[in-house]
């Protein structure tokens, strides 16, 4: 699992990011809204955890941006704020839940893992794009099955079509925070995944964006 956490209160920030390491959580910590942003946009994460009172840009403006994109993701806020009407507010624009600080690390664990266990209500059970059929609870590809690694990068390949996937967030899925890995891993992996495109006789591909990364495309539009 990794999740992205957008806090600027670096005291409590690095104490919540060494527990959720502990749990076998990978998480990606940043601290300006602006980034954090950048970052949701860009996608990969199973789950993100926003303050509201953020430099530049606050949690509830990424909330806001990130539902109006139509990304799914579960997103967890926090703030000190307790007033009925800011959780309201929260939940209004797309929040899934809301825990008030201070707050017991545990219980943001015990969020983050309930809430990544029940999927969104938008998400769809099988994805398509061109002549395939990517089915999210079997991980298979026109009933091939993949294997853990493939159906993770696989996954966010036909989730934005057309859409460069960067090596270092391709990595970040499906290695997390496994010292070892490198870009290497991401090319053997897409290498795998364009011989089961092929053995289908699919009219997509996986084309390599040159120092960038990888995007699924039609192969007849040469995009």
């Amino acid at each position: 699992m990794r999740i992205l956490y957008v806090e600027d209160e670096e005291r409590l920030a690095s104490a919540v990011e060494y527990l959720l390491k502990k749990e076998h959580i990978a998480v990606d910590w940043l601290t300006d809204g602006e980034e954090g942003l950048a970052a949701a946009l860009r996608g990969g994460y199973d789950c993100l955890v926003l303050d509201i009172m953020l430099p530049h840009l606050s949690g509830l403006d990424i909330l806001k941006t990130v539902r109006q994109r139509g990304v799914a993701t579960p997103i967890i806020m926090l703030s000190a704020l307790s007033e009925v009407e800011d959780k309201v507010r929260a939940l209004e624009l797309g929040a899934d839940d809301y825990l008030s600080k201070p707050f017991k690390t545990a219980e943001l664990i015990a969020r983050i893992k309930a809430i990544t266990r029940r999927p969104p209500l938008q998400m769809e059970q099988v994805i398509r794009f061109e002549d395939l059929e990517y089915d999210l609870k079997d991980r298979a590809l026109n009933g091939i099955v993949l294997t853990g690694k493939e159906a993770d990068l696989f996954e966010l390949l036909i989730r934005n079509p057309g859409k460069v996937q960067h090596k270092e967030q391709l990595l970040a899925r499906a290695w997390g925070n496994e010292a070892n890995s490198s870009d290497n891993y991401v090319e053997v992996y897409m290498s795998y995944l364009r011989k089961k495109l092929e053995q289908l006789n699919s009219t997509a591909e996986i084309k390599t964006v040159r120092n960038l990364g990888y995007k699924l495309v039609s192969s007849a539009s040469k995009q």
